[in-house]
C-alpha cells in the first residue's frame, strides 16, 4: 500500500489534488492548528481532542475568507443563524477530517522529506517581502506563533504528509479500460418511447371556479398579493474626480519635485550572507559557537561553507547563508545596523546579538543610493498635486454641503448650490431595484429610516467611495400592501382553474393507465381520446426535445423485454403524460476513447471513492462529535 501511495502521489489527478489542499492550507491560515488548552474541546477523534482554540482560529479564517468572497453582504447573510451554524459545523468537520488523515498518516508511516519542507517554505507568501523569501520575516513569523524553527518545519511536515495522503487516495485511483467504456456506453445509452400527453388547458372546458372559491384562497393566501414597497428619491452625489481645479504650473511641480525629492530615492541596497546561531536554548554556548566560527573566519575559513554546515538557518545555510537584496528597515535593528556598517565587499562583521541568536554577516554586493531624475517622475508630480487640489476641494465642499443639508433638511437644493452639483431624482422604484449609486448597502439603509421615511428629511452624509459621497431624502412613499381583491381576482381564479385543470390531467391520465395495463395499446387509447402518440427513437439523458419530466423517468424505468414498459409522469407545467418505454439502446464504445472523457471520469470516481474513504475513517473511528459549536470569543 505504501509503494502505491508514493506512485500515486506523482499522478495528475494527484496533483490537482494536492493543490487544493495546499490552497486550502493557505486560506485557512497556518496558525489554525496551534496551542492546547484546557477549554472544553469541540470534538474527539480517537481520543485526540481538537480544542475550542484551535476550532475558534479556523472559523474566524473560514469568515474572513468568506468576508472577503461577498465582501459587504456579508453582514446580511451572517445575519442569518442557520447559514453561521452551517459554517460553524462545516469547520469541526474539516478538523475531524484533517485528525483523521493525521492519525492514518502516522499509522502508514508516511514522511515528507527535509527538501520537501524546505522548499515549501521558500514558496509561502507568510515569509516573503515583496515576491521574495525574507528569512527575518521567517524567523518573525513562527516565533509569533510560538515556534521554535525546528518544532514550525515539524509542524509543517505534519501538514505536508496529510495532504500527501489526500492526494495518495484520490491519486491512485483509476478506472479499468472495461469500467470507462461501461461509464460511457451508459452516458451515451438512448431509449426509443412512445408518449401522449394530457393537457391540463384541454381540461379547462370542464372546471368552475366560484367566487367564494377566489374569496376562500385570498384569505388563506393574502402575503401572495403585497404590491412593493416603492420610493422616490432625491438626491446628490459629489466625487472628487468630477471637480474641477485649476491647471498646475511647471513651476510648482519643480518645487514639489524638490519638496518630495525622497521619495524618488532609489534607497541604497546590500546583498548579505549570515551565519545564524539559535540561542533559544543556551545563550552562553550559542554565543561561544558563534565566537568559535568566527575565529575559523578570521583564521580563512570559507564563510559558505561554514554557514552550509553551521547555519541554524538551514533555509539560507544550503545557498551559502545568502539573504539576497536588503534594504534599510526590512531587517532586526541590530542585524541591520551591522549589515549596512561593512563597507567593502567580502567584509563581514563581528558576532551580532538579535531577538533570533546570534550572527555573522557578510557583505556579498552592493547597490548606492539613486535619485530618480525629475523629467522621469514630473507627470505624476503633476497628476498627484492636481489629485491633491481636487481632494482638498472635495472635502470643502462636503463640509458646506453636509452643513447646508443638515441646516436646511426639507430640501436639498442650497447643499447642492454650495456643492456645485444638481439635485437628482428618481421615479418610483422599489427598493431592490434602485440604479447606482443608490444601491448602495449604506444608502438603503438609510432610505429605510424611519426618519427619512416619516419625516421626510435630508439622511447624513453617506460615504461612497473614496472622496465620494452622497445625500439622499426622500421625495415619495409608497409602503408594501395587500392589494384588494378586485385587483387579484382574475390573477387567482386564473391560478385556481390551472390547479384544478392540472388535477383533472393527472387523473385523466391515471384512468388511461388502467386502461393500458389491461390491454389496450396506447394507440388505441389516444384515438379514442384524440389524442396523438409522440415517437423518441433515440432519447437520449440530455434531450430537450422532450419535457425533463419524462426524460427523468425514462432512464429509471426497468428495460422491457417482449412487450412495453409503461407510466404515468407528472409534468412541471401541470399536464400529465403516459409514456411506454420500447427499447434500450446500447451504443457502440470505441476503444480509442478520448483522454478529456477518460479523465473525466477518472475524476469522478476519484471524487466518490474518496468521500467513501473519509466516510470509513469516521466509522471506524471513535469520534465525539457535537451536532452544533459556537466560536470562542
Amino acid at each position: 500500500m505504501l509503494e502505491k501511495i508514493r506512485e500515486g502521489s506523482q499522478g495528475p489527478v494527484a496533483k490537482v489534488i494536492l493543490g487544493a489542499v495546499i490552497l486550502s492550507f493557505a486560506l485557512a491560515g497556518i496558525g489554525s492548528y496551534l496551542g492546547q488548552t484546557t477549554e472544553q474541546p469541540v470534538a474527539e477523534v480517537n481520543g485526540i481532542k481538537i480544542s475550542q482554540t484551535e476550532f475558534s482560529r479556523a472559523f474566524q479564517n473560514e469568515r474572513s475568507r468568506l468576508e472577503q468572497q461577498f465582501g459587504e453582504y456579508f453582514t446580511q447573510i451572517a445575519a442569518d443563524p442557520t447559514y453561521m451554524a452551517q459554517i460553524r459545523q462545516g469547520v469541526i468537520d474539516r478538523l475531524v477530517q484533517q485528525e483523521l488523515q493525521s492519525q492514518l498518516a502516522a499509522e502508514l508511516g508516511l514522511r515528507v522529506s527535509d527538501e520537501s519542507v524546505r522548499k515549501t517554505i521558500l514558496e509561502l507568501p507568510y515569509f516573503k517581502i515583496g515576491d521574495k523569501f525574507n528569512n527575518d520575516r521567517y524567523l518573525q513569523v513562527i516565533r509569533q506563533m510560538n515556534f521554535q524553527p525546528d518544532a514550525f518545519r515539524e509542524y509543517l511536515r505534519d501538514d505536508m504528509t496529510r495532504s500527501q495522503l489526500v492526494s495518495a487516495v484520490a491519486g491512485t485511483d483509476f478506472a479499468l479500460p472495461n469500467e470507462l467504456k461501461s461509464a460511457i456506453a451508459l452516458q451515451q445509452q438512448t431509449r426509443s418511447i412512445d408518449y401522449l400527453v394530457i393537457d391540463k388547458q384541454a381540461m379547462q372546458a370542464d372546471v368552475e371556479v366560484t367566487e367564494q372559491e377566489v374569496a376562500d384562497y385570498y384569505e388563506l393566501n393574502a402575503g401572495q398579493f403585497l404590491s412593493p414597497e416603492l420610493i422616490s428619491v432625491n438626491y446628490i452625489e459629489l466625487n472628487a474626480d468630477d471637480i474641477d481645479v485649476a491647471s498646475v504650473s511647471e513651476d510648482d511641480v519643480k518645487a514639489y519635485y524638490e519638496q518630495s525629492k525622497a521619495q524618488y530615492v532609489e534607497p541604497e541596497k546590500r546583498r548579505v550572507s549570515h551565519i545564524l546561531i539559535d540561542n533559544s536554548e543556551d545563550d552562553d554556548a550559542a554565543k561561544a559557537k558563534a565566537e568559535s566560527l568566527l575565529a575559523q573566519l578570521n583564521a580563512g575559513a570559507d564563510f559558505a561553507e561554514l554557514a552550509e554546515t553551521s547555519s541554524d538557518d538551514i533555509v539560507s545555510a544550503e545557498m551559502g547563508g545568502d539573504l539576497e537584496w536588503i534594504e534599510r528597515d526590512v531587517m532586526e535593528p541590530a542585524f541591520e545596523d551591522a549589515a549596512f556598517a561593512l563597507q567593502n565587499k567580502g567584509d563581514y562583521s563581528d558576532v551580532v546579538a538579535s531577538e533570533f541568536g546570534y550572527h555573522i554577516i557578510k557583505l556579498t554586493d552592493l547597490q548606492t543610493q539613486q535619485v530618480k531624475p525629475f523629467d522621469e517622475v514630473k507627470a505624476d508630480l503633476r497628476a498627484e498635486l492636481e489629485q491633491a487640489e481636487k481632494v482638498d476641494a472635495f472635502y470643502e465642499k462636503q463640509t458646506e454641503m453636509g452643513a447646508l443639508a443638515f441646516e436646511i433638511s426639507d430640501r436639498l437644493d442650497d447643499a447642492a448650490e454650495v456643492a456645485g452639483v444638481e439635485v437628482q431624482s428618481t421615479s418610483l422604484l422599489a427598493l431592490s431595484a434602485l440604479p447606482e449609486p443608490l444601491n448602495n448597502p449604506a444608502v438603503v439603509t438609510a432610505l429605510s429610516s424611519i426618519e427619512l421615511l416619516e419625516d421626510k428629511v435630508n439622511s447624513e452624509v453617506i460615504e461612497l467611495g473614496n472622496e465620494h459621497v452622497i445625500v439622499v431624502r426622500v421625495n415619495e412613499h409608497q409602503p408594501a400592501a395587500t392589494k384588494a381583491l378586485s385587483e387579484v381576482s382574475e390573477q387567482i381564479k386564473t391560478r385556481l382553474m390551472n390547479e384544478k385543470a392540472s388535477d383533472l390531467a393527472k387523473e385523466k391520465a391515471r384512468t388511461l393507465f388502467a386502461q393500458v395495463k389491461e390491454g389496450k395499446s396506447l394507440n388505441e387509447v389516444a384515438a379514442e381520446q384524440s389524442l396523438n402518440v409522440r415517437q423518441e427513437s433515440q432519447l437520449t439523458r440530455e434531450s430537450f426535445a422532450v419535457s425533463p419530466a419524462i426524460v427523468t423517468q425514462v432512464f429509471k424505468m426497468a428495460h422491457p423485454s417482449d412487450v412495453a414498459v409503461y407510466d404515468v409522469v407528472n409534468l412541471n407545467n401541470g399536464d400529465a403524460a403516459i409514456v411506454a418505454l420500447k427499447a434500450v439502446n446500447d451504443a457502440p464504445v470505441s476503444d480509442n476513447i478520448e483522454p478529456q472523457m477518460k479523465q473525466n471520469i477518472t475524476m469522478a470516481q476519484a471524487q466518490k471513492n474518496y468521500t467513501v474513504f473519509i466516510e470509513s475513517l469516521k466509522q471506524q473511528a471513535e469520534l465525539n462529535v457535537p451536532k452544533a459549536a459556537q466560536p470562542a470569543e
